[in-house]
């Protein structure tokens, strides 16, 4: 977690290195997993892997506790399972609703959890310049309050929640497409494909949606007073959509979305032969 969050902001402590692609080209790599955990851990000890571990834990289990009581407070209707695609209304209408359920959920329990998710972020950032400005649960939801007011803890919300309603609406209607029009119901293994293709379309989704995710994630944590939020780590952006534009600009879009087999960038001063 502190890995992918440290090389969404651009933190790259390790230079990169020479390595050669599968057409045998030199590319330049910059270091993987395990090297950049080893570093972690020279630099922070072990402890280090897990800074901003209490409150994201504590924000997971308010996103779990939170969909389970809008769940409750509005139960979905069952509605007979239809893939025909001579029930195409049916089934569609179906898709539909349980989406439009789903996206419920999913908003009341980002909106809620969100605030503990910002602190986790921030609490993980000072890797960068060896901060303690954020050193506990509560001791950052005053700071954070004294210093930004109620909306301080909301920073980043918006691109989430438009990432997860992409997210779900284009899985679900993906996979709801493909299973009625592109999989035959003669063919013997058409349940077990069905089955899988939800899954299939959430990391082919995912990956589409992954820039929401960088924004909303670098919002929480610029000009919030903390070294990695400010230049030259990262202009002081006026809102989510600057930041996207900033990004898109520098071709980062997908920054930090690996941690194996990570690309960087050829400075035209870099020798590769």
């Amino acid at each position: 977690l502190l890995m992918s969050f440290l090389s969404q902001v651009g933190h790259e402590p390790l230079p990169p290195t020479i390595g050669r692609n599968v057409l045998g080209r030199k590319v330049l790599y910059l270091p993987g997993f395990f090297t950049y955990a080893r570093h972690i851990v020279e630099v922070d000890g072990k402890r280090g892997l897990f800074r901003g571990l209490t409150p994201r834990l504590i924000s997971s289990t308010l996103s779990t506790i939170t969909r389970g009581s809008v769940k409750k407070a509005f139960p979905l209707e069952d509605m007979e399972h239809v893939s025909n695609k001579d029930d195409m209304k049916t089934s569609l209408r179906k898709v539909v609703r349980e989406t439009s359920h789903e996206m419920m959920m999913q908003c009341v329990s980002r909106v809620v959890s969100h605030p503990l998710h910002v602190i986790s972020m921030r609490c993980m950032v000072q890797f960068v310049g060896r901060e303690v400005k954020y050193s506990g649960v509560f001791s950052a939801i005053g700071r954070i309050f004294k210093e930004e007011g109620i909306l301080g803890f909301f920073v980043g919300l918006v691109p989430h929640v438009l990432g997860d309603v992409i997210f779900l609406w284009c899985c679900n209607l993906l996979a709801h497409f493909i299973n009625t029009y592109a999989v035959d119901d003669n063919f013997s293994q058409a349940s077990v494909i069905r089955s899988y293709t939800k899954f299939v379309m959430g990391i082919a989704v995912s990956m589409l949606t992954y820039p929401f995710l960088l924004v909303g994630d670098l919002m929480a944590v610029n000009n919030c007073g903390l070294r990695a939020g400010l230049p030259p780590y990262a202009p002081a952006f006026a809102s989510w959509i600057h930041c996207w534009r900033y990004l898109s600009a520098q071709g980062q879009l997908f920054r930090g979305s690996s941690l194996l087999f990570r690309r960087a960038p050829i400075p035209a001063s870099f020798p590769m032969d």
